[in-house]
């Protein structure tokens, strides 16, 4: 089948003329993602062996962070913070209807994804913001200050898991590859 043909099936069919498939993930969001997935783990593993490069992989992350906040107060719809901010009760409701494999499914990012990009974006800043700091004359070998960042990248290591198995658990629910989606920034409309 043509791409085409897969992107509007109905006017193969003859039914409904809505395309299959709607754009989601726009490329800022994407190169955002998948650049910060490899900027971590380059700085998670450089950290104490290649310290030049670790703070460098730092500043690029605090940029990655800076823009991603703008692309969420002004970007597409789908990457607006406002588009998928639940309160917590909502959040909550959605998890437990999540274990019982009944969540309902969104297009953009579901109640506990939106939570988790909050929650990432804010420890994330956190390691920036204590990274920098050690490179300070106010803040280099202060014990609390490195012992925060060691902290918070554990505890973001901890949330990148809880991320993995939200994504696994909603693509088996609702038959759909997430990862997929955030490579080509496509998802099925229904």
């Amino acid at each position: 089948m043509s791409d085409a043909a897969e992107q509007m099936p109905g006017a193969v069919a003859g039914r409904d003329m809505r395309p299959a498939r709607v754009k989601v993930w726009d490329p800022v969001v994407r190169l955002f993602h998948w650049s910060l997935v490899g900027f971590f783990a380059f700085s998670f593993l450089t950290g104490d062996e290649w310290k030049s490069a670790h703070i460098v992989s730092g500043y690029i992350i605090g940029g990655l962070v800076a823009i991603r906040v703008l692309w969420g107060l002004f970007g597409s719809e789908h990457a607006r913070f406002v588009n998928f901010i639940y309160n917590p009760f909502t959040v909550l409701r959605f998890l437990a209807e999540t274990a019982g494999m009944r969540a309902k499914r969104y297009i953009g990012h579901n109640p506990a994804g939106g939570a988790m990009v909050i929650a990432l974006l804010l420890m994330i800043s956190g390691i920036v913001a204590t990274g920098y700091m050690q490179t300070t004359d106010a803040y280099w070998g202060v014990e609390w200050v490195e012992d925060a960042h060691e902290t918070l990248v554990y505890a973001t290591l901890g949330l990148i898991a809880l991320h993995i198995v939200g994504v696994v658990l909603a693509s088996i629910e609702h038959r759909e590859n997430l990862v997929r989606a955030m490579v080509t920034g496509w998802k099925r409309r229904d």
